[in-house]
């Protein structure tokens, strides 16, 4: 029987061509179908085998047919819950796909926040001519990542290679990367929040880490250090965010994600002091290389698939 991959992603001649390619078996045993990134119809879902990019989970039940989901996403929580994928489906991610995209994207928060960019954007929107005397460096800053996997180490080694001081928490023990200084699991949390300079956060979400940065935590914190989260935005509790930064406590900033998406236009946070909010832009596909990434791990798993061998991120 001829089985559908059905590929919800904006790719390109040269993707399709890849994807194509790694079909290792016979080719009419498999359909290709491309939605140019659309949101896939109902009749598509029911006929699709394979699902190469992300649908919405409430949709995976129009899927009766669905033998195998390759993620678009890194992370896999939303699809791991239960009830939303029938336990015979293999469920693979997009992990190594958006260490570059994400790693840069908190680089670029990082500068702001310690070099005060918003405060000026503010004042050049005013008209004023102010300065805003207080700022670290990098080099010799002691930078506290949280979740060291593929964005965390690409974080903290470019950090790393810029001269801060690096100190990974991990939800594991695993080897420790050359480009950290000490690394720990996240068990030693406490004892890492009131050395650190800057605390960046890309911890997955779990029942671990929900609230992981609440009142006790963030003011655990060094006064005048500041805060990025580029993982997931229940990690941080926003209340205690929103005082720690109205205190004075921390010095700043720059969340990507936040527990409630869209944030509401009501939210405190729009107006909290210090703080740099992007809408969950960091991991998008807006840098060509990351849709590249994914194609590339999307055909090596294509290719296992078909020689029966077992696929790469495994959820």
């Amino acid at each position: 029987m001829e089985k559908k991959i059905l590929v919800v992603l904006p790719v390109t001649e040269n993707h399709k061509t890849i994807l194509e390619k790694s079909i290792v078996t016979k080719s009419d045993q498999y359909e290709f179908v491309y939605t140019d990134g659309k949101e896939p119809t109902d009749l598509e879902l029911k006929s699709a085998h394979i699902i190469i990019g992300s649908i919405s989970p409430n949709k995976i039940s129009l899927a009766e047919n669905l033998e195998w989901l390759q993620l678009s996403y890194a992370g896999t929580d939303a699809y791991t819950a239960d009830g939303v994928l029938p336990k015979n489906v293999v469920l693979t991610s997009s992990v190594g796909a958006y260490g570059l995209t994400v790693s840069e994207h908190m680089i670029a928060q990082t500068f702001a926040l310690i070099r005060n960019l918003s405060f000026y954007a503010k004042a050049q929107r005013e008209h004023k001519w102010e300065h805003f005397p207080s700022v670290i460096s990098i080099e010799g800053a002691t930078i506290a990542v949280l979740g060291m996997g593929n964005i965390g180490g690409d974080y903290a080694r470019k950090m790393k290679a810029l001269g801060a001081y690096i100190i990974g928490l991990r939800k594991s023990n695993k080897d420790k990367p050359s480009y950290c200084d000490e690394q720990y699991t996240l068990d030693a949390l406490h004892d890492i929040l009131p050395r650190a300079d800057i605390v960046a956060m890309v911890l997955p979400g779990t029942k671990e880490t929900y609230h992981i940065i609440n009142e006790q935590n963030i003011f655990l914190m060094k006064k005048g250090a500041f805060l990025l989260n580029a993982g997931r935005g229940n990690a941080i509790e926003e209340n205690a965010l929103i005082k720690a930064l109205t205190t004075g406590h921390l010095a700043g900033a720059a969340i990507d994600v936040m527990e409630k998406e869209p944030l509401l236009q009501t939210s405190p946070l729009w107006d909290c002091p210090h703080l740099i909010i992007t809408p969950h832009v960091a991991g998008q596909l807006y840098l060509k290389e990351t849709l590249n990434r994914i194609i590339k791990i999307a055909s090596e798993n294509l290719s296992k698939w078909c020689l029966n061998e077992e696929l790469i991120n495994k959820a």
